[in-house]
């Protein structure tokens, strides 16, 4: 399971074990949108290449609003 921890700057990992950071830059350059308006979902495909996706994606500033 992979674990997602989302702030202004970045989002914080979890995955199989190992911790490490996504920082906004990155995450915007990968999926060619701003960082508000990529969802969870997206997040999960830069990390893994099958990712189990469950429940509906959230965009990373509905997530943010609702901290």
């Amino acid at each position: 399971m992979t674990a997602l921890s989302f702030d202004e700057t970045g989002v914080d990992v979890v995955y199989e074990g190992t911790e490490f950071r996504l920082e906004k830059q990155l995450i915007e350059e990968a999926t060619q949108k701003s960082y508000q308006n990529v969802t969870d979902h997206e997040v999960l495909k830069i990390i893994e290449e099958n990712p189990e996706l469950s429940g509906e994606p959230a965009r990373i500033g509905d997530i943010l609003r609702t901290a």
